[in-house]
């Protein structure tokens, strides 16, 4: 089923194992290789020849990098341009969405080295098999149990942007030495972050089911724990011990299934200012202050795309969770109609993984 795409939203385009979903897509599998640093050609200073910088090796090792010559009309931006868009991402990223960076932050992340030639991250669960035995001389036979693996697949989505560079703009920036104007990709690096985190947050299972694997978030995923709220935390009448009791269950939900923290409490926008009232007017304490005396809970984030009257409490630990990054958010270049249109995009292919055992035990709890 598609998603209805607002106008201002990143475009996402899914490859699996056997099936493309997009122009950018499409491209990428026609060419067999996804290597961005093709798509950032670089024309020297005085105009009369460009260059791409290839990698051949290890990723991590400088002599892996070579420069290769092509045709001058094939680039538009010098090196210090491309500084300069790379420099505007950096600066977008600094928004409040703080999901997926604590992902990457408590090193929950998983790199595939060559996005376009996995396509799919092709993964295993597996049952919970081999039962030690015993006995008082270890000869006795024990049961010869063997683990049942069974294979799944996550579609990768490339998610990306479009925006255009004026040339008279460019032409006036070099001439007058001014820096470019990077607004646009300041903004296109927003989207793609909010939709990134969307993938998290929401339940968008429906949209990105594709080629025999499904995108799950924190709301939707099959087998999380399901946990209802005594009463939605911003009412006037939930007290701050309602709430510390709702995070309670929470815990013991996450527990009974073997998870055992430490874990990451996420809220609504609808619910943060509530966190910060008196706990109670004989515990001058905030109920925030309150439910962190709780042990186990590593930290309470607020998320901006997560559904109003949702909490999500989730073990923080690769098993539960991880962010399967493909590619990092690169600004490139883009030609259609041959190369007599260019543009550029602002891209990635990153996907949050929510994951659960064979068995059906997950390390997410779902208020609501």
């Amino acid at each position: 089923m598609a998603e209805e795409k607002k106008k201002d939203e990143a475009n996402v385009d899914l490859m699996s194992k056997d099936a493309t979903k997009g122009d950018v897509a499409q491209t990428f599998r026609s060419s067999g290789r996804l290597d961005f640093n093709r798509m950032r050609p670089i024309l020297e200073d005085n105009e009369e020849k460009a260059y791409v910088i290839t990698c051949n090796g290890d990723p991590s090792k400088h002599e892996s990098y070579k420069k290769r010559e092509i045709n001058a009309n094939a680039a538009t931006l010098r090196r210090d341009e491309w500084k300069q868009l790379d420099a505007a991402i950096l600066e977008a990223t600094r928004i409040r969405l703080g999901g997926v960076s604590d992902l990457e932050s408590k090193g929950l992340v998983f790199n595939i080295g060559n996005a376009m030639g996995t396509t799919v991250l092709e993964y295993h669960d597996i049952n919970d098999a081999m039962i030690a035995g015993m006995s008082m001389d270890g000869l006795t036979r024990g049961d010869a149990d063997r683990p049942v693996f069974t294979t799944n697949y996550l579609p990768l989505p490339i998610i990306h942007v479009d925006f255009e560079l004026n040339q008279r703009v460019l032409e006036a920036s070099r001439s007058l030495g001014n820096p470019l104007d990077t607004t646009m990709v300041e903004q296109a690096t927003r989207r793609i972050l909010e939709k990134r985190e969307q993938l998290l947050f929401t339940a968008a299972s429906t949209a990105y089911a594709f080629g025999g694997g499904t995108i799950y978030g924190y709301l939707d995923e099959p087998n999380r724990n399901q946990v209802s709220l005594d009463s939605n935390w911003d009412d006037s009448a939930a007290s701050g011990a309602d709430i510390v009791a709702d995070v309670v269950a929470a815990k013991q939900a996450s527990i009974n299934a073997g998870y055992y923290g430490p874990w990451m409490l996420y809220i609504p926008t609808n619910f943060e200012t509530k966190l910060d009232k008196d706990y109670s007017s004989s515990y001058p304490k905030s109920i925030r202050s309150r439910i962190m005396e709780i042990d186990g809970i590593a930290g309470i984030s607020v998320s901006d795309t997560l559904t109003a009257d949702n909490v999500i409490l989730v073990q923080m630990t690769t098993d539960v969770v991880r962010l399967v990054r493909g590619m990092p958010i690169r600004v490139v270049q883009w030609s259609q109609e041959g190369g007599l249109i260019t543009k550029f995009k602002v891209m990635t292919i990153q996907v949050p993984q929510v994951r659960s055992e064979q068995a059906g035990n997950s390390g997410v709890v779902h208020l609501s």
